[in-house]
């Protein structure tokens, strides 16, 4: 199984056959097999400052504590041992990849922001009523709110996965993927692949 861990460091737009192509830019620098489990592998990118001993423990083989981790499910190539930095270069030009990474956090939200709620009537005396959320609950047979209502809350930072993302190039170190991508430049991305 193909897969790399990266940073997001933004995005432009490259021109190929008279198109202008958006894309994202990953930095997978420093990307290195970090531990292997029965069903699986985890990548890991950079180096923690203040690892704790359980930490140091875990990695003692791999001598530096990732300070980002992802865990894969499946098989890792036979000839990549453990600690090896892991390239670009698995990735060629057109090939389609599976794109994971945290969404933008953007605090607490109301009904209207968060679900795309109308809000209530504009007229016939309403005040405060305009992005309320309204009645969210039974009178007499449930006689409380359900779980799972849409209410008001933390919204972002959601794990989003986006399919079918086109690499459109690879440079060094760098890897081009069509369109925006989840998150916020910095943030951790996992890219994989068949």
């Amino acid at each position: 199984m193909k897969a790399l861990l990266g940073i997001k460091k933004g995005m432009t737009r490259i021109f190929d056959d008279h198109k202008v192509i958006p894309v994202t830019i990953v930095d997978t620098y420093g990307c290195v097999l970090s531990n292997l489990e029965p069903e699986g592998f985890e990548l890991g990118i950079g180096e923690k400052k203040h690892p704790s001993k359980a930490m140091q423990g875990k990695y003692k083989a791999l001598k530096k504590v990732p300070s980002q981790r992802q865990y894969f499910k499946g098989k890792v190539e036979d000839d990549i041992k453990l600690g090896d930095e892991l390239k670009a270069e698995i990735f060629e030009k057109g090939d389609k990849v599976t794109v994971v990474a945290k969404s933008k956090g953007k605090g607490f939200a109301g009904v209207v922001k968060r679900w795309k709620f109308a809000g209530g009537p504009k007229t016939h005396g309403q005040t405060d009523r305009l992005r309320a959320p309204g009645s969210i609950g039974f009178g007499i047979n449930a006689s409380r709110v359900l779980k799972g209502k849409k209410m008001p809350g933390r919204m972002g930072q959601d794990t989003v996965a986006l399919k079918n993302k086109k690499v459109i190039e690879v440079k060094d170190t760098l890897i081009l993927i069509s369109g925006p991508i989840p998150g916020a430049k910095g943030d951790l991305v996992a890219i994989y692949g068949e």
